[in-house]
């Protein structure tokens, strides 16, 4: 995934309204460690679905899927 969709998806969790402070801090440290581990897209997304569906429809506003 290009880093710009990267970026645009932490800006996305940082200011998601419907998220909690928790799932945000949850959502990006999920997200640093498959950076850092170089995860698929894939993966990535089955995992922010499980802390919370709205993931779906920030995909979607990101042209992502």
């Amino acid at each position: 995934m290009p880093k710009e969709k990267i970026e645009e998806i932490k800006t996305a969790i940082q200011g998601s309204n419907i998220l909690s402070e928790e799932e945000k801090s949850q959502s990006m440290r999920h997200i640093e460690e498959w950076i850092t581990e170089d995860r698929a897209f894939g993966l990535i997304y089955d995992e922010l679905l499980e802390i919370n569906e709205v993931f779906k429809e920030i995909f979607r506003e990101l042209g992502i899927i």
